[in-house]
């Protein structure tokens, strides 16, 4: 697994006005914009501004932005998998743990967490955090086509669900834990609309992060029922 680090971002090649980039140098200072700006897409030509050097020299290193950016997510995605510290054999706490890590992986970089949904990244990242979802659910007791649909079910609703929820959170505060699913009063009226007239009041009380982790448990008690059913 590659983590990004700053420590080379900028080295003097050549005289004044010219810099040396390197893969890591150019994701680093990609997530700290990404942190910095809370907005939900990366200027190529900001990121360049920020590493002193012409935007068009990223390119040297990624053949375009969908490279860069499945560069940036993979970088999040190897950091959520270095999150768990689970024993491999509580393979229900391994799946919780890593889907909190993303979550608030996520949200922290909005700009680069909504490529989740439509990017794969072939990367290291990506492969580590395959490779543990379908070890937890071997450890359940699944294989075969039951195993590979409940990875599937699980990765959909952790990349979707979290890509969502960072991209509504976006422009606030990076420390805020939760935040509510509606964002604003659901007003009906009764005559036409009675449940939402009935429910609306607990409907505005939901919170993003208790549904995203709802939905983590209800992958894992289907897999609990798939296992003992066997």
């Amino acid at each position: 697994m590659t983590t990004a680090t700053g420590s080379n971002r900028l080295a003097s090649h050549g005289g004044p006005g010219k810099v040396r980039l390197d893969r890591d140098s150019i994701i680093s200072t990609g997530l700290e914009l990404a942190a910095d700006t809370g907005a939900t897409t990366i200027s190529v030509r900001e990121l360049g501004a920020r590493l002193g050097t012409d935007p068009t020299a990223i390119y040297r290193h990624f053949r375009n932005k969908e490279a860069l950016m499945q560069a940036l997510l993979d970088e999040l995605n190897a950091r959520a998998v270095a999150a768990v510290t689970a024993d491999p054999g509580d393979w229900r706490e391994r799946l919780r743990q890593l889907a909190r890590a993303t979550l608030s992986s996520f949200t922290s970089y909005p700009a680069i967490a909504v490529e989740a949904t439509v990017l794969t990244t072939h990367g290291p990242g990506e492969l580590d955090a395959i490779e543990l979802m379908l070890d937890a659910f071997a450890r359940a007791g699944l294989d075969g086509d039951e195993l590979v649909r409940h990875y599937a079910l699980m990765a959909s609703h952790v990349l979707a669900t979290a890509a969502g929820i960072a991209r509504g959170r976006s422009g606030r505060p990076s420390d805020e834990e939760s935040s509510p699913w509606f964002d604003a009063p659901i007003l009906a009226d009764p005559r036409t609309h009675p449940r939402i007239a009935e429910l609306g009041a607990k409907m505005a009380d939901l919170e993003d992060r208790d549904l995203f982790m709802l939905g983590v448990e209800a992958v894992i008690q289907s897999a609990e029922r798939a296992a003992a059913a066997r």
